[in-house]
């Protein structure tokens, strides 16, 4: 094929440089997933692209043509945690410690729906060294009701990419779209932005494939939070900022790591502080607001942390006190 005509156009110079549309973009993308293109010429679009900034059309046609490769499983009643796949070097990943949480809590809400937890994995991707998801989703024995996804296995395409982004040793389109590719057909979702403008690029890209989609400003651009931080919600149509912070809540956690290794975060897990606890209730709450079982996140770490306010519920609901 003529691959050098999306070369061309992304890459010409500041005057002449174009957005491809959409159906350009899916086949300049389907191509370099079935190398059907030399690597040199992949590596060559992909960083000019990222250079000269991927449009919306670009983004959603790269997300249109993934859909044809992803082997999906259907666990709709399940949250996406939206993590990206350079990983983490200052805070330890908490999925594993959820699960506990989570069933605590609807064990005490009986009429609140449960729901499960599904989270993606692959080998280290560009743009920093970091620890994983599958590092620590493959060294410990997680809950049945998170759903670990590896990629390599759902969307090998991809997956075999790696070699080649880890030799650009940048990030690409590839970084945007893969945060969010639903491989379990998940009805909620949440995933991280740091920039506004990146807000409104991750609502237009992903919320049709989601009943609810909640971005918040997480950890080192992970979905899960362990300082002060802001989400956006849509309030009538418009993206409203709101935010949280950890001392009205009485959390105060201050722990940072420096280049966490495995080890590091299994023993953290494995031996969590109290006040770490906080900190994954707050996670969970995050979690409960998202898939739409409580009004706010602040309710939510107030139900996680109140039995007696839930037992007052539910005298409340038996003798129809108001």
């Amino acid at each position: 094929m003529n691959f050098f005509k999306y070369i061309k156009a992304v890459g010409t110079g500041p005057k002449s440089n174009r957005d491809l549309t959409k159906e350009e973009i899916k086949e300049a993308i389907e191509a370099i997933l079935e190398k059907k293109c030399e690597s040199e010429q992949s590596a060559a679009f992909l960083m000019l692209l990222r250079v000269k900034l991927e449009s919306d059309d670009e983004l959603k046609g790269c997300l249109e043509t993934f859909d044809k490769y992803i082997k999906r499983e259907s666990i709709p009643e399940s949250v996406e945690l939206g993590y990206s796949y350079d990983g983490k070097t200052n805070q330890p990943y908490l999925f594993p410690l959820y699960a506990s949480v989570l069933k605590d809590f609807f064990n005490r809400n009986k009429e609140i729906e449960p729901f499960e937890i599904v989270i993606s994995g692959d080998k280290l991707q560009p743009a920093k060294a970091g620890l994983t998801v599958k590092d620590v989703a493959n060294a410990v024995e997680l809950d049945e009701k998170i759903h670990f996804f590896d990629r390599a296995n759902y969307f090998k395409e991809l997956s075999e990419l790696t070699y080649l982004r880890k030799k650009l040793y940048m990030r690409t389109i590839f970084n945007t779209v893969e945060k969010l590719l639903n491989p379990a057909s998940s009805k909620y979702a949440i995933t991280s932005a740091f920039h506004r403008p990146y807000v409104e690029k991750y609502k237009k890209l992903f919320s049709s494939n989601y009943e609810n989609l909640l971005i918040i400003k997480g950890s080192e651009g992970a979905c899960e939070v362990f300082n002060d931080f802001k989400y956006w919600v849509n309030v009538d149509g418009e993206i409203v900022e709101k935010s949280i912070k950890l001392k009205d809540l009485g959390i105060n956690y201050t722990n940072t790591y420096e280049n966490i290794t495995l080890e590091e975060n299994l023993s953290i897990i494995n031996n969590p502080s109290a006040e770490l606890m906080k900190i994954v209730k707050l996670n969970v709450a995050v979690l409960l607001f998202s898939a739409n079982r409580v009004e706010s996140i602040e309710k939510a770490y107030e139900m996680l942390n109140n039995k007696a306010c839930c037992i007052t519920n539910f005298f409340k609901k038996l003798f129809f006190i108001k």
